[in-house]
């Protein structure tokens, strides 16, 4: 019985570990999204850069301020207009000390009637002396609308009224005293009033109420330099801060266009990126999951941007992998293809040996046993070469290579260890250089060593194998030349493939295992080059061949 040590030991709950650790979401939940992050964040994007443009507009900060100015101007001059008509028509005469009620009155009843602005006189002892509210005749209604019992707001009112309220934070108003009004209204309880009634006009602007200001406008009446009492003009700002909102809501109507034309164009933007995106991504999760060949990657042939580059570079790399599978796949079938001819012989000599007890006999059959495992150990070799040749040259760094002195190393090298019955190796370099590649300097000496060792063998000892190297630009070309009996007729190709051998009659079956050829094919495509084969005719008669070459193109240093 074997020891417990040497029992097989399951992978099982190995196996397992990786399975759920490899969890992933089913496909729905992965791209069956109510809404694309993408879209959202185009969305964000544009949005808060338009947001805050049409907020620095609703400001109007700057505008407001103007429009107070020009106000605040309007009434300056209207009331210096009117206290110089008091002074000089509402006084006794050179010696008056105050203004004349009865005139004054007549005076501000008709020049203050007609607008709506607000009138009043004080006198030099700070009393009131006219309020053009208490004249009669000028017309004005002064009234304030109470909603009847259990009338309630409509929505569209209240709608409305939120959004003056959104408006008024954006208004930029600045903090001022509050206005009120005493009854029995002296002097003394206007600032600007008193400054006026010692000679200096002066502003002040107070809040009527949440939204509304007041415009406080005062000047002294005087007559010869004395000053006869104060004229204080006051207006309210209902007007400006209508002017201002009916500019909001027009930029807010504006805006409101301009947010539904940015959405349209910002969701048609998301979604000819996005939903290429999700196909490409569906696709790409269908032939994960898939079974055959019959996924593949949409291509978005019609588009010539990066989305379309997206589509093409995956479904070219898709089309890489199914060519990688496949060439797996063939590997492995020529592999056991090679492997079982050996095998096969191996036990067709074991079961002759039971059947034999001649002497003579064993021992050739020993022959071919020890012949066999020799070829298997070579295609064992041959076999892990190649595959880890893959995974070696994309992993490999590539350096600057000099051709000529890495073709002239391996030829120093082949005539040192030269025996009588081998052909000779020459190099012949091109005149014009530099001879420099990018490249894995111990993949590329490979492919040299392959195809030397492939003219040796065609060689008769007395010929010369001719090594050439020529720089055509943006190319160098090595060839190697043999004087051998050539290749058969339509080989030219096929002798790249995996395990073809076209081996010469004098050579022993199964010293070489056909994959040579196809390792070097498989290094110079990997270096972006090209290898190729054929027989040099004879100039004189083209029936005659003089040998095979083999020619190898590699791009030069970029």
């Amino acid at each position: 019985m074997p020891d417990k040590d040497d029992q097989p030991k399951s992978d099982a709950p190995s196996a397992q570990v990786h399975e759920e650790d490899d969890i992933s979401l089913p496909e729905q939940d992965q791209y069956h999204r109510l809404v694309s992050p993408l879209t959202i964040r185009i969305l964000a994007i544009n949005f808060m850069a338009l947001v805050m443009l049409v907020g620095g507009v609703l400001y109007l900060n700057q505008f407001r301020e103007n429009l107070m100015k020009n106000r605040i101007d309007a009434l300056m001059i209207e009331a210096e207009i009117i206290s110089g008509a008091l002074g000089e028509a509402a006084s006794s005469g050179p010696e008056a000390i105050e203004v004349d009620q009865a005139p004054a009155q007549q005076i501000i009843s008709r020049l203050v009637g007609p607008t709506q602005n607000r009138a009043r006189l004080f006198a030099v002892s700070g009393r009131l002396l006219v309020d053009s509210r208490l004249l009669g005749g000028t017309g004005n209604l002064y009234s304030e609308p109470l909603p009847a019992p259990g009338d309630e707001a409509k929505i569209g009112k209240r709608l409305m009224a939120l959004l003056y309220n959104f408006l008024d934070i954006w208004s930029g108003q600045t903090d001022v005293p509050k206005y009120q009004e005493r009854p029995g209204q002296r002097a003394e309880d206007y600032l600007e009033v008193m400054a006026a009634l010692e000679g200096s006009p002066s502003v002040q602007v107070r809040r009527l109420d949440e939204n509304t200001l007041v415009i406080n406008v005062a000047v002294p009446v005087q007559r010869f330099r004395r000053v006869l009492g104060a004229f204080l003009l006051t207006t309210d700002t209902e007007d400006i801060d209508r002017i201002v909102r009916d500019e909001q809501i027009s930029i807010l109507k504006v805006f409101a266009t301009i947010m539904a034309v940015t959405t349209f164009l910002s969701v048609f933007l998301a979604r000819t990126v996005v939903l290429p995106i999700r196909i490409l991504a569906r696709a790409s999760e269908r032939v994960r999951r898939g079974i055959g060949r019959e996924e593949r990657i949409p291509e978005f042939a019609e588009r010539n941007d990066e989305i379309g580059d997206l589509s093409r570079a995956l479904g070219a790399m898709t089309r890489a992998l199914y060519h990688q599978i496949d060439a797996i796949e063939s590997f492995a079938a020529d592999v056991a293809h090679e492997l079982k001819n050996p095998l096969s012989s191996m036990r067709s000599a074991l079961e002759t040996i039971r059947m034999t007890n001649k002497p003579e006999i064993r021992e050739k059959l020993l022959a071919i046993l020890d012949d066999d495992v020799k070829r298997l150990d070579r295609l064992i070799t041959d076999i892990s070469d190649a595959s880890r040749l893959d995974a070696e040259l994309s992993r490999g760094h590539m350096t600057e290579i000099d051709l000529v002195a890495m073709l002239t190393t391996l030829v120093d090298a082949y005539d040192v260890t030269k025996k009588k019955d081998r052909a000779k190796v020459v190099f012949k370099p091109g005149l014009v250089g530099p001879f420099i590649v990018p490249g894995i300097e111990a993949r590329l000496s490979q492919v040299w060593r392959n195809l030397i060792d492939n003219a040796i063998s065609f060689t008769p000892k007395d010929k010369t194998i001719t090594i050439s190297c020529e720089n055509l630009g943006p190319l160098i070309v090595v060839r190697v030349d043999d004087e051998g009996p050539g290749m058969p007729e339509g080989a030219e190709t096929n002798i790249f493939e995996r395990f073809y051998s076209e081996r010469p009659e004098s050579e022993s079956f199964g010293n070489h295992s056909g994959l040579g050829l196809a390792i070097s094919k498989q290094i110079v495509e990997a270096h972006g080059g090209l290898i190729s084969a054929r027989n040099l005719p004879d100039p004189s008669d083209a029936k005659k061949i003089l040998g095979a070459r083999f020619a190898v193109r590699l791009p030069v240093k970029a």
